[in-house]
């Protein structure tokens, strides 16, 4: 993985670089998640806030993190791709949504989270570790 890297939403209107790696790459299975991916599970890369450069007008709603804070979800309101979140009780990361980079195939994600809300549909096959939360 080089950087810096880049992606934005389908229709382009929306993109982003982000100057640093990822601190962490994780299936989240919170049902938040759920919905933005249309499945079982999102994969996602959580970056410092600064790192990342967004232009184009992004469109977002807030809802009650499972910490009771604010989570502010950013998606393109042309083409509705969910391009990254804004968790209130962690205002110094990102968290993008990995379908929205332009090459999402060099994320090796690390492990998966809220798997407590996982669908029995959905639930994880591989080695990777499982956390009912975010680990703190």
């Amino acid at each position: 993985m080089s950087v810096p890297f880049t992606g934005g939403c389908r229709c382009g209107a929306v993109r982003y670089e982000c100057s640093a790696e990822p601190v962490q790459v994780a299936h989240c299975h919170c049902r938040d998640c759920q919905y933005a991916a249309g499945g079982g599970y999102s994969t996602i890369a959580i970056v410092p806030r600064d790192s990342l450069q967004v232009t184009g007008e992004v469109k977002g709603y807030e809802d009650a993190g499972e910490s009771g804070n604010v989570v502010r979800r950013q998606f393109c309101p042309t083409c509705g791709t969910p391009v990254f979140s804004e968790p209130e009780i962690a205002p110094g990361i990102k968290v993008i949504k990995a379908a929205s980079l332009d090459d999402p195939s060099w994320l090796v994600p690390q492990a998966h989270v809220y798997v407590g809300h996982a669908q029995p549909w959905g639930i994880p096959s591989d080695d990777l570790p499982r956390f009912e939360k975010m680990p703190g």
